[in-house]
């Protein structure tokens, strides 16, 4: 990642709250991915951990996860491989479908019943045959259950525009125990072979989310994802043998390329408690399994190490008691114009938070590559106008 010279550089030049994504550590990461499962098993990017990183997709990313119509549009826009796209998602109406298939998506998924209905009209419209993973839930509202599954695939007959060609499981983030991912495959395996002999249909492809974890609050947290990510890839890689394999990841992917820069605005001390205000807050920065600012995420002080550390709450600039990004973390006293760095935030920050209230401006994202320099993927957005009645 970035030196904080470097970072200390951009949030001069560009201002903060600036969002910085690394392109040569998103590239190092897909990289180091990739070499752990091996040139069989195909990878896939889930944008939505962070649209701005299509501007950077490493080649060893070959495909897209895409969820919505407007994740398609962000794609169309950027120049993205539209070919490369898996078309996902939890509410597909048949406009988005009609989009998709006219954009020659790779592959569909279903996890409805209605998803089937409307890739088989728009197919048979166009008078195509299109490849369809049906989603196995995870006991939520997310896919289809194994018996419904089997079923629509016993009716193949009434999809003759459909290719069943696998299935889609993901069944959540921030997994620790490659045995879990061992028994999800396990689980693919099984229905894959009750299809097979209830339905005669042979799948051949999967698209699979491991999720796994990463280390945000650890003292070495390099090391320990290394680690995982080793011993996950011992279980996947057989998996990868047996099936056409996409392992799926935006988190483990995105995190590590990313820092967030944020000035102290102000100091205080309340009731024998010190306080300093930024520029940013909690609706541009977050970490998932971060509590109220109770766990120290990775903080880089890029100005002011003078004198003797205190304990200090870092606050954000809404108005609510919740905006803590770190309720204790030990530090010299900041000065007004102190630049903060909050490391690992190229995944969800940049567009999981209420960024909307009140009406502060966005803050602009920047593009870093030794090879081609700082790049402004995105200004310093206004958001007040949005938030004015007309």
């Amino acid at each position: 990642m970035l030196s904080n010279d470097k970072l200390l550089e951009l949030a001069r030049v560009y201002g903060t709250p600036l969002y910085v994504f690394d392109a040569d550590a998103f590239q190092a990461r897909a990289d180091r991915v990739k070499a752990a499962l091996g040139e069989k098993i195909a990878l896939c990017y889930s944008m939505k951990a962070n649209p701005f990183l299509l501007r950077c997709l490493p080649a060893s990313i070959g495909h897209l996860e895409v969820c919505s119509p407007g994740e398609l549009t962000v794609c169309e826009n950027a120049g993205a491989d539209l070919r490369s796209i898996v078309f996902s998602g939890v509410n597909k109406t048949r406009d988005c479908v009609d989009r998709a298939m006219d954009d020659r998506v790779d592959v569909f998924t279903s996890e409805s019943p209605l998803h089937l209905t409307h890739i088989e009209a728009a197919a048979a419209d166009r008078g195509i045959t299109v490849p369809v993973l049906m989603r196995l839930t995870s006991d939520n509202q997310f896919g289809m259950d194994e018996d419904l599954i089997v079923e629509l695939a016993k009716r193949h007959a009434e999809y003759p525009h459909i290719d069943f060609v696998g299935l889609h499981y993901f069944s959540g983030t921030l997994k620790k125990r490659p045995t879990l991912i061992g028994r999800e495959l396990e689980k693919l395996d099984a229905l894959a072979a009750r299809v097979k002999e209830e339905a005669g249909i042979a799948f051949s492809r999967m698209e699979y989310g491991p999720g796994l974890w990463i280390d945000y609050f650890g003292e070495d947290p390099d090391a320990s994802e290394e680690a995982l990510l080793d011993e996950a890839a011992a279980v996947i890689r057989p998996f990868g043998e047996k099936y056409a394999l996409t392992v799926e990841m935006g988190r483990f992917f995105a995190a590590t390329c990313g820092a967030y820069l944020t000035t102290v605005m102000d100091t205080k001390t309340n009731c024998g408690y010190h306080y300093a205000i930024v520029d940013g807050g909690l609706h541009q920065m977050n970490y998932d399994g971060q509590m109220k600012g109770t766990q120290v995420p990775d903080i880089r002080r890029l100005t002011g190490m003078y004198g003797e550390p205190e304990d200090w709450c870092i606050c954000g600039s809404l108005c609510t008691p919740n905006d803590v990004l770190v309720r204790r973390v030990s530090m010299p006293a900041p000065k007004l114009g102190d630049v903060l760095a909050f490391m690992r935030t190229g995944a969800y920050s940049i567009n999981e938070g209420f960024a909307f209230l009140l009406s502060r401006d966005a803050p602009a994202v920047v593009i870093v590559s030794e090879k081609t320099g700082a790049h402004v993927a995105r200004e310093h957005i206004r958001l007040d106008p949005l938030n004015t009645p007309k």
